[in-house]
């Protein structure tokens, strides 16, 4: 929706230059427009962050759950990829490449949503001179895009951290279950691929003996 609108508008403005030849009308239009567009572009980016912190954590817990089969149920494992536990995020996309932040949809749109915000600025002091409008829209767009890298840094530092703490605990709460410690608010979980064997009752082995003995003795009354 971001991306729709910003290329609308600009026909939309590209369209009114050639109809009033770069006039009032022109910088009216366009001191209008491109605010707009700014704001929809950061709103747009803090959302892009928010998903991508979500697709992060639900990375995270897919590999725990393959960690939890390769511990309790080694005979899935030819049925999985077998990575070192440093790796089962990246099999799923989620490298630390060089500047991560400008390679997401986030940093896309940050960056749009600056040239944006660079642009309204240099449309305003246009009228004064080029070389002032220049270093005008430059220098804001520049600083619209560094506290937005900087902001999407932030959030993604708190996620990951969130996110090693979450696995702490998990580690605590499994040693503490292996040494009997199990929780008094959570019932006892039995492990994935084994089954309780059914407990015959002395009632039920008396019935079965009965019913034999009676078979037994019919046979021999024939």
């Amino acid at each position: 929706m971001f991306l729709t609108s910003v290329s609308g508008g600009l026909v939309a403005l590209g369209l009114v230059a050639t109809a009033t030849k770069v006039g009032t009308a022109f910088y009216a239009f366009g001191l209008v427009l491109l605010p707009t567009l700014t704001f929809v572009g950061l709103v747009t980016f803090q959302r892009a962050v928010q998903s991508g912190v979500e697709d992060y954590g639900y990375a995270v817990r897919i590999a725990r759950l393959r960690a939890y089969y390769f511990d309790n149920a080694p005979e899935v494992t030819p049925y999985l990829a077998s990575v070192p536990p440093n790796r089962r995020l990246a099999i799923q996309g989620l490298h630390k490449s060089g500047w991560p932040v400008f390679r997401t949809v986030a940093g896309m749109v940050g960056i749009i949503s600056a040239g944006l915000a660079g642009s309204s600025v240099g449309l305003a002091v246009a009228s004064s001179s080029l070389a002032a409008a220049l270093s005008c829209g430059v220098a804001l767009g520049l600083i619209v895009l560094t506290a937005s890298m900087r902001y999407q840094s932030s959030v993604w530092d708190r996620a990951v951290q969130t996110a090693l703490f979450e696995a702490q605990d998990l580690g605590s709460q499994s040693t503490e279950t292996e040494a009997g410690k199990y929780p008094t608010n959570k019932p006892t979980a039995f492990p994935v691929g084994r089954r309780r064997s059914p407990r015959s009752s002395p009632r039920r082995t008396d019935a079965i003996q009965d019913q034999a003995t009676a078979k037994e003795a019919n046979k021999c009354a024939n």
